[in-house]
Formats: C-alpha cells, structure tokens, sequence
C-alpha cells in the first residue's frame, strides 16, 4: 500500500539524514568507531541522494524516484545487518535496526508518482 506521498518522503529523507548524522551523539553509541561512521555515513547518502532525486524538494533532479526507493531499501537492508555484519551489536544495535526498519518501509510505502502527474492522468481518464 503506497501511503506516503513524494513530497512526504522527502522530508522525511531530510530528517533521517540530519538524525543519522546526530545519532552517535544524541544515543551515546559516538565511541564505537563502526556504528558511528555508518550512522553519519548513511546521513551524508541520504541527504546526497536527497539533493538529486527527481522529485519535490530535490534540487538538481537527476535521480528517478523509483531508483531512490530501491535504494532506501537497500541501504535500510544493510542498516538492518550491520551490527552483525560490523561486529558492534554487542555494544549497539538498536538505533541501526529501527532507521533500517524504517527505511525499508518508506521505501516501499512511498508513491513514486507525483500527485500532479496522477491528477493529470485522471483529468485525461475523464476526457474519453
């Protein structure tokens, strides 16, 4: 079920980026070297990615929106294992696991198309 709209999904792109960014501070995990730089290193991806997605709130509009949500949910995929993966689950974990939750839902949760798009296609659906 696609609930989220593009413009919705943005600022939520720019929200998690800037929380990514903050978390080893804001949730004391700052003195784990691999939680850290995954952390700030997926808020700098996202808030990249962000700036270049083709859509609302992007700003140069290279990125196709249905290859930036395959991206948040590969990279809420890897949020997801990284603790695992990086060796730091025995002494963080959870704040990794709940934005890759998180990122693989708005991934696929999100309309790709925008309203003004889906407007328009209705407006010809009801021409015929």
């Amino acid at each position: 079920m696609k609930i989220i709209s593009r413009k919705m999904h943005g600022a939520l792109d720019y929200g998690s980026a800037i929380l990514l960014i903050a978390a080893p501070w804001l949730f004391a995990f700052s003195d784990v070297e691999p939680a850290k730089s995954i952390s700030i290193g997926a808020g700098i991806l996202i808030f990249a990615m962000s700036l270049m997605t083709n859509y609302e709130i992007g700003m140069v509009k290279v990125i196709p929106m249905q290859i930036h949500l395959y991206a948040d949910i590969m990279l809420g995929i890897f949020l997801l294992i990284s603790p695992w993966v990086f060796g730091f689950s025995g002494e963080t974990y959870l704040f990794h696991v709940i934005m890759g939750l998180f990122a693989v839902a708005s991934g696929v949760m999100t309309n790709s198309e925008s309203l003004h798009h889906r407007y328009q296609e209705h407006q010809h659906s009801m021409a015929k």
